[in-house]
């Protein structure tokens, strides 16, 4: 386990320890994902929070700027501190182990699911109660769409991968075939 692995863990864990003290858990990864999401997408804004030619108090103070009336003190906090230690590259790891620590806890688990076209409402529900039975844990579902699958999807929870897809399919019928012969 790299070293930023176990960083963001632990801030991780800290995190969803205040917020379950304060039963705001939900809304803090929403605000974790709003922040991931901006810095992300912007590469000015990438470039502006790696610059080491920019103080870290200036970087703190835009931050705090542009997202402290969108999120909680708790989420400024622990960004500041990952930007004051030179770790604002390991935000997106901060919400993946954020989101991590708070299913354990909570009993929830996210669903990446790949399909070759978007899934509806229902089809959603139907999956996140099917994978929900089977892990024994409420899933939410997050859909993206690759018209590469040709058919049926394909499911990801944590570290297992459900393969269904019509590639996935023909792929292990070649392998079968290739043994056999």
């Amino acid at each position: 386990m790299s070293r930023g692995t176990v960083v963001t863990k632990r801030y991780a864990k800290a995190l969803f320890e205040l917020t379950q003290g304060q039963g705001v858990v939900s809304e803090t990864e929403e605000q974790l994902k709003l922040i991931v999401e901006a810095t992300q997408s912007d590469a000015e804004i990438r470039a502006f929070l790696a610059a080491p030619g920019i103080g870290t108090n200036s970087k703190i103070q835009v931050l705090r700027t542009a997202f402290g009336d969108k999120v909680s003190e708790f989420v400024l906090n622990t960004v500041s501190l990952l930007i004051e230690r030179g770790r604002q590259g390991d935000l997106p790891a901060l919400l993946e182990a954020f989101r991590h620590v708070s299913g354990d806890a909570l009993g929830r688990a996210d669903a990446l699911v790949t399909s070759a076209k978007p899934l509806g409402e229902d089809e959603k529900n139907k999956l996140a109660g099917q994978f929900g039975s089977l892990i024994g844990k409420t899933v939410r579902v997050e859909n993206v769409v690759d018209p590469a699958l040709l058919g049926g999807l394909t499911v990801r929870i944590g570290d297992t991968l459900y393969d269904g897809s019509l590639r996935g399919k023909l792929d292990r019928l070649s392998k079968q075939l290739e043994t056999s012969v």
